[in-house]
């Protein structure tokens, strides 16, 4: 069996301490024991890939063979950023039982998340110190496996990180209400402008006689004829007077 696979084994295995849960647990998996306090199968679980942005955790099997419970205070991972601790239930530190244990990591089990686990993607395949603070025993440290969440570690690893909102595209200008409204006449109206290029049209023909009075043409001729003749007596008086005046100098 592989370190992986009995990583997994023992954090979904049940036992009534850690002599029951250490028999399916070889020595390359990540182990510790200080005092009463084992940390079993210890391992930090990245996104899938490497450079991938979104938070890592932390996963193991607590035991503690003393008579009195524990709580775990803080786990650290030097250099990489500060780890978050929820329990499986309710709010405050996560406690270890005496004489039994818990799981950290996976769906139902107290939970320990590094909100900026890029960085620990670029070590996947490789360990990571690790630090679980215990409020009687003190500090516990090994070096866990720094593995990616995919396959059997899928369920005990962080969440995937949020997809980014996708982009709203640009709205189409409206179009400007001074253009007006589909099928509208332009500027002036377009009734008045057909109606004043149709001569057929009764409201804007000429009346009847417009261009003249009838007989008009006839008193001008009339006119000019009368004065022909005036001006034609007018000669004939002048010549009469020019031929009086000749004979009486031809008398003197």
């Amino acid at each position: 069996m592989t370190a992986a696979a009995l990583s997994i084994a023992a954090l979904t295995a049940c036992g009534a301490g850690n002599n029951a849960q250490s028999l399916g647990v070889k020595p390359d998996t990540a182990a510790v024991t200080v005092d009463t306090i084992s940390v079993q199968n210890a391992n930090v679980i990245t996104q899938p890939k490497a450079d991938s942005e979104g938070p890592a955790a932390v996963s193991a099997t607590v035991f503690n063979n003393g008579r009195a419970a524990q709580t775990i205070d803080s786990i650290t991972l030097p250099g990489a950023g500060t780890v978050k601790l929820k329990p499986a239930k309710g709010s405050g530190p996560i406690s270890v039982p005496a004489q039994g244990s818990i799981v950290i990591g996976g769906k139902g089990n107290a939970s320990a998340v590094v909100d900026n686990g890029r960085d620990l993607t670029k070590n996947i395949g490789g360990v990571q110190e690790t630090v679980f603070r215990f409020s009687a025993t003190g500090d516990v440290k090994l070096k866990a496996f720094v593995m990616a969440s995919t396959g059997d570690f899928k369920d005990f690893g962080p969440t995937a990180p949020p997809k980014p909102a996708p982009t709203k595209p640009a709205e189409s200008p409206k179009p400007s209400e001074s253009a007006g409204e589909p099928g509208s006449s332009p500027s002036g109206n377009a009734e008045n402008a057909g109606n004043a290029e149709n001569p057929a049209n009764p409201a804007n023909s000429g009346q009847p006689g417009t261009e003249g009075q009838p007989g008009t043409e006839g008193d001008q001729a009339d006119q000019a004829q009368g004065e022909q003749q005036n001006e034609q007596g007018r000669n004939e008086e002048g010549d009469g007077e020019a031929e009086g005046d000749s004979a009486d100098s031809a008398l003197r």
